[in-house]
């Protein structure tokens, strides 16, 4: 028996702005189908908004979303909840965080550098002590996002 998880993001209207920025960010094939797509009339308040939607990339990036009925927020962060570091510790009231794992810290960054474009950071990209590097932000989705690159096998 096999089985796989995928992250499955909640969003409040802006799905597909999202999906196509983190399309822009890890690469990969985005498909998505509206209310209207699947059934709802054209003109209904919402139809245009993603029912389903899916991103994945040959690298392994693998993620799916939607817009949540009825929710049109234009505040994600205010929504999402807070996520601080002090004194080494993370402190937060969000339920999840997406984490990326790279092999190298130039590919990492990589990642970092375009997630970072209207986030909040949490904390910079840098080297940890379990890890060559390791950076948390919020980007402008209201997302969580770990970056963290392997650890060499000891």
């Amino acid at each position: 028996m096999s089985i796989t998880t995928t992250t499955h993001l909640n969003f409040r209207g802006n799905a597909r702005q999202a999906l196509e920025f983190y399309q822009s960010v890890f690469g990969g094939q985005l498909i998505a189908a509206t209310y209207a797509d699947l059934g709802m009339p054209a003109d209904a308040p919402g139809a245009d908004k993603i029912v389903f939607a899916e991103l994945r990339s040959d690298e392994g990036f693998h993620i799916m979303a939607y817009d949540v009925p009825g929710q049109d927020d234009s505040d994600p962060a205010a929504i999402a909840g807070t996520t601080t570091r002090a004194n080494g510790a993370t402190i937060t009231d969000r339920t999840f965080f997406l984490s990326v794992r790279g092999e190298s810290l130039a590919e990492v960054d990589g990642y970092w550098q375009l997630l970072a474009v209207d986030a909040e950071i949490v904390e910079p990209l840098a080297a940890s002590p379990w890890s060559p590097g390791f950076g948390m932000l919020t980007d402008r989705f209201g997302v969580t996002w770990l970056l963290d690159v392997q650890a060499s096998a000891a």
